[in-house]
């Protein structure tokens, strides 16, 4: 039985560090839709789709509950066992889903309360394993979320890929019978910086004699807004075994990179949802697909890649996803911002 969430009392939070795709790095050029990657006919029931988001509020929008999806993500600070704030919040988001059968991956995060310091291997697992003996139904965690996203000055840190390595055997000693996705990396416009952290990964994995991955996260935000897909080629090969696109989705906004004027970020969102089922459908070896993320946040959000605006009214990348996942049973009328 979970513990009542009534037990924890709020404490202070410090600012919720927005999550953004990060390491995207220039604008996105629609002229540049040819890619390595011939996206070929695969049925859509050949990988699951679900969606990453935080917030509860989610599992009530009957737009979301329209989708029928079967799996959701949730990043969590490491610490959030010992953070009533940040368990008051993960409480929230897994019984709601739980509610609605939903099946959930939670990934692993820097701590809100001191985001630019590492754990200690011993830290990381003591607070990790709490987390998972309160939540006995979730059985699938990432170890690290963006785990070679560098560290933000001021911020937040990310970890060294022998440090993740080891986070990742941490894990997967505490969650015995667990699905542990052996690393979650994030592609940039030049992937060599991912492919050398993955090669890293891998080399520590051998040298403390630890299971290798049978599955992997990947975040390819840079490949697929810019109507690519030779990225994540390289990058699955560099992984091996299976793999599930943890984080994708249409860029709305960010900064200045991907500017919205007129409701352009969301015809462009839209466009780049598309493409993405088309090279989730050219790579047999991935099996599920979270898009990232539901509800797109106010007007001064730095990242924003929401299927619904700030009020969770539909846009039109939600009508994409809708239509690929319920067919002509989805009929909703998109706002634009």
């Amino acid at each position: 039985m979970r513990t009542p969430r009534r037990l924890y009392t709020i404490s202070i939070l410090s600012a919720l560090l927005t999550l953004s795709a990060g390491l995207i790095q220039g604008p996105l050029s629609e002229a540049s839709a040819a890619t390595r990657t011939s996206p070929t006919a695969r049925e859509a029931s050949a990988f699951t789709t679900g969606i990453g988001d935080e917030q509860a509020t989610m599992f009530s929008n009957p737009l979301y509950t329209q989708l029928h999806t079967k799996i959701v993500r949730y990043i969590a600070p490491y610490d959030a066992a010992v953070r009533p704030y940040s368990l008051d919040k993960a409480i929230d988001f897994i019984v709601a889903a739980e509610a609605l059968h939903e099946k959930v991956l939670v990934a692993f995060y820097h701590s809100e309360y001191t985001p630019t310091r590492m754990p200690s291997v011993a830290t990381y697992q003591n607070d990790v394993k709490k987390f998972v003996k309160l939540f006995p139904h979730v059985t699938e965690y990432e170890s690290w979320d963006e785990a070679n996203r560098g560290n933000e000055p001021h911020a937040f840190s990310s970890p060294s890929a022998v440090a993740a390595a080891k986070y990742y055997q941490a894990l997967i000693r505490v969650c015995r019978g667990c699905t542990v996705v052996g690393l979650d990396v994030l592609d940039q416009a030049d992937p060599i910086p991912t492919l050398d952290y993955i090669a890293e990964f891998k080399r520590e994995i051998y040298h403390l004699e630890t299971v290798m991955p049978a599955i992997w996260g990947l975040h390819n935000y840079s490949d697929v807004n810019r109507l690519e897909g030779w990225r994540t080629d390289e990058i699955i090969q560099a992984l091996g075994g299976k793999v599930w696109l943890t984080e994708t989705g249409g860029i709305v906004k960010f900064g200045g990179a991907f500017p919205n004027r007129n409701g352009s970020g969301d015809t462009r969102a839209a466009k780049v949802l598309r493409f993405t089922f088309q090279v989730a459908a050219a790579h047999a070896k991935i099996k599920r697909l979270y898009i990232y993320d539901w509800n797109g946040g106010t007007s001064s959000t730095r990242f924003d890649a929401g299927l619904t605006n700030a009020d969770e009214r539909p846009r039109a990348g939600y009508v994409v996803v809708c239509s690929a996942l319920r067919a002509k049973k989805c009929n909703v009328k998109v706002v634009k911002n």
